[in-house]
């Protein structure tokens, strides 16, 4: 073998391992970003912002429960009716943060929304599945009450939350208003490469929010087969919104919870024409009014 072959050999075998120290180095750099990448958090700073600029007065707090911790946003006089916002997944406080500072709203309600748990300050990343996080919420709820009427308002799946609250504690809500909510299981067809992502060290390939947001999100068809049985529980009044086009959570999930409430004080449903997922934002006035 010639110096030339050898060179060449030498050669070929640095620059096979430089390939390879060049994706190593590049997968443990996109891992140590996608844990802190899309955390859907609002910083202190970013949120003191937000209420200046509208000149609302607001509390930024946390609540401790048990083991875990409960951070949310409060807007309103103290002492008036409480619009009680649970998000979607993934979310936080701020899917609703337009709500919180409407004029229109702070005249009438105290409004809090919350991070859940999980997500936001929560317990960021600490996925609980719908039995776990409704009972949190519920004892935050506990925390919180003022003696006044206390209506929950859900978006996706924050609609199955509320719907949970409710059959636990059918007497301490007003009223539920169900925004493009999945309850029905049928209508849940989870994608076969959640679980995947669920175990190390494979799940830390998973940005931020969406961690916990695969979680549950893989969880959700059994836990609402769980639920589906209790729905007669619920005597409050129900309002459910969904637009007509939503592809995330079908539109059958209204024609199953106007069947399944059977007990419920009153069912209003407002479906909005070729609407899509994501009205709370898109269709603010609807849902607002």
């Amino acid at each position: 073998m010639t110096n030339t072959d050898n060179k060449s050999l030498k050669m070929n075998y640095f620059r096979r391992n430089k390939i390879k120290v060049i994706l190593f180095t590049t997968l443990v750099f996109y891992i140590i970003i996608c844990q802190s990448c899309m955390t859907m958090r609002t910083s202190k700073s970013k949120t003191k912002t937000f209420f200046k600029e509208s000149k609302t007065t607001y509390i930024d707090s946390t609540i401790k429960i048990d083991d875990s911790k409960i951070h949310f946003i409060q807007t309103g006089k103290e002492d008036l009716p409480t619009l009680f916002f649970v998000h979607g997944s993934p979310g936080s406080w701020n899917s609703y943060k337009d709500y919180l500072k409407d004029t229109l709203l702070l005249k009438k309600y105290r409004m809090i929304s919350i991070d859940r748990p999980g997500f936001g300050y929560s317990n960021f990343g600490e996925a609980q599945d719908l039995d776990e996080q409704a009972t949190i919420i519920e004892q935050f709820v506990e925390k919180i009450k003022n003696g006044k009427n206390i209506y929950l308002i859900g978006h996706s799946y924050g609609g199955p939350i509320i719907v949970k609250m409710a059959i636990d504690k059918p007497n301490d809500y007003k009223q539920l208003v169900i925004l493009a909510g999945s309850v029905d299981p049928n209508a849940e067809n989870p994608e076969t490469w959640r679980p995947v992502f669920m175990s190390k060290p494979l799940r830390y390939l998973i940005p931020g929010a969406l961690r916990p947001a695969n979680d549950e999100l893989w969880w959700l068809k059994n836990d609402l087969f769980r639920m589906k049985p209790n729905l007669k529980k619920i005597t409050t009044n129900v309002v459910i919104i969904h637009g007509t086009k939503d592809r995330l959570v079908p539109f059958s999930n209204v024609i199953f919870m106007k069947k399944e409430f059977i007990n419920a004080k009153s069912v209003e449903e407002i479906s909005i024409k070729d609407a899509d997922h994501f009205i709370p934002w898109s269709h603010y006035e609807i849902v607002r009014n």
